[in-house]
C-alpha cells in the first residue's frame, strides 16, 4: 500500500509538472490581432518586423492571425509559423466573411491587456506599436486610433473621398478622430471583451467603444506607406457603404434595444393625425356639409386614410422589431475552418 501511494505521489508530481511546461502563462501583455485576405507575399515580412519590434520591448506577446478566406498560399505561411513560434495563434475562416468578422474572433482570443489591431499589408509599420502603447497607458485612454495624417495612397481613388467620409463621420459620431478607417489602433483589454463587430463595422470601433461607455479615445499620427504588394481589397464603393454603415449605427446604438420608441413613435403621429382628418370628414359630413360633395371626393380623405395605414404599418414594424430582439439568435455569423 505505501509503495502504491508512493507511486501515486510521484505520478501526480511529474503530471503536475508536466501541465506545467506546457500550459500558457496566466498573463500577457499585449496582442496584435492581423486580419488578412491573400497576402501571401506580405506576411513573411511583417511577420518578420512584428516579432523584431516585440522582441526589442519587454512585453510577452501573442500574434493572432485571422485568414479571411485567403485563396493564395497565405495560411501555409501561418501554419508554418504557428508550428515554430509559440507566441503565434491563428484561425481561418471557411470563406470570404468580411474584416470585421475576423477581428471579433482575433478580440474573442485575445489575452493581452492591450490589445493592437492592424492590417498585413505592409502600409502599416510595427514599430507604431510602441508609441501606441505608450499613449495608451500614460494618458491612461482606452482607445487609440491611428492617423495616417500623410497618406501614400491615390488622391482621387482614396484619399479625397476619405477626407470627405471622416468629416462625416466626425460631424455624426461626436468623435473627433481624424481617420476611423485607419487600421492601426490600440485597445485596453477590456475595451475589446466589452463590444461585438460584426456586418462592416470594423470602421466604427470607436464609436462602438462609447456607447459601450468607453469615452476616453485619443489619436496619434502614424507612418503610412505605399502598398508594396497586390492591390487593396476594398473598393471605391467603399466609402457608400461606410456612411450607411454609420447611419445605420447610430440608429441601432439609439433604438436597438428599444424599436418601438422609434417605429412606434411615428406611427403613433401619423394615426393621430389620420384619426383627426377622418373626425373632421365625418362632423363635417353629418352637421356641417355645404358643398354636397362625397367624402370620397374630398382630399381629406386620402389624407386620413395614406396617414392611418402608413402609421399602421409603422405601429406594427416596432411591434415586430421588439419581438425579434428578444428571441433573435446569438449564433456568429462567420464559420471557422481551422485554428492553430
Amino acid at each position: 500500500m505505501v509503495w502504491l501511494s508512493v507511486g501515486l505521489l510521484d505520478y501526480l508530481s511529474k503530471e503536475t509538472k508536466h501541465r506545467a511546461r506546457v500550459s500558457k502563462p496566466t498573463h500577457m501583455d499585449v496582442s496584435v490581432v492581423i486580419p488578412f485576405l491573400d497576402e501571401e507575399e506580405s506576411l513573411p515580412e511583417l511577420y518578420q518586423q512584428l516579432t523584431d519590434v516585440l522582441a526589442s520591448t519587454k512585453w510577452s506577446y501573442e500574434l493572432i492571425f485571422v485568414d479571411d478566406g485567403s485563396q493564395d498560399k497565405g495560411w501555409e505561411f501561418v501554419r508554418s509559423a504557428a508550428k515554430n513560434d509559440a507566441s503565434v495563434r491563428a484561425v481561418k475562416f471557411t470563406r470570404n466573411f468580411g474584416k470585421s468578422q475576423a477581428l471579433h474572433v482575433g478580440f474573442d482570443l485575445a489575452q493581452g491587456d492591450v490589445v493592437f489591431t492592424m492590417d498585413a499589408d505592409l502600409q502599416d509599420s510595427p514599430k507604431e506599436l510602441v508609441a501606441l502603447h505608450k499613449k495608451l497607458t500614460k494618458e491612461n485612454l482606452d482607445v487609440v486610433s491611428g492617423w495616417k495624417k500623410v497618406r501614400h495612397d491615390p488622391l482621387f481613388g482614396k484619399t479625397i473621398p476619405s477626407k470627405f467620409f471622416n468629416w462625416a463621420a466626425r460631424q455624426f459620431s461626436g468623435i473627433p478622430l481624424h481617420d476611423f478607417n485607419c487600421g492601426l489602433k490600440a485597445y485596453k483589454k477590456e475595451v475589446v471583451k466589452s463590444i461585438q463587430v460584426h456586418g462592416e463595422m470594423h470602421r466604427y470601433i470607436p464609436l462602438l467603444a462609447k456607447h459601450a461607455g468607453y469615452r476616453a479615445i485619443g489619436e496619434h499620427v502614424v507612418q503610412h506607406s505605399a502598398r508594396k504588394y497586390g492591390k487593396t481589397k476594398f473598393g471605391a464603393d467603399r466609402f457608400i457603404k461606410g456612411f450607411l454603415d454609420l447611419l445605420t449605427l447610430l440608429f441601432v446604438q439609439r433604438f436597438g434595444k428599444r424599436p418601438m420608441h422609434f417605429f412606434g413613435l411615428i406611427g403613433s403621429l401619423m394615426l393621430v393625425t389620420g384619426f383627426g382628418f377622418a373626425l373632421y370628414l365625418g362632423i363635417d359630413k353629418l352637421y356641417l356639409e355645404t358643398e354636397g360633395r362625397l367624402i370620397t371626393e374630398r382630399p381629406e380623405f386620402y389624407l386620413a386614410l395614406t396617414t392611418m395605414i402608413l402609421g399602421s404599418q409603422f405601429f406594427l414594424a416596432g411591434f415586430l422589431a421588439e419581438l425579434f430582439m428578444r428571441s433573435r439568435n446569438k449564433s456568429p455569423n462567420y464559420r471557422i475552418r481551422e485554428t492553430l
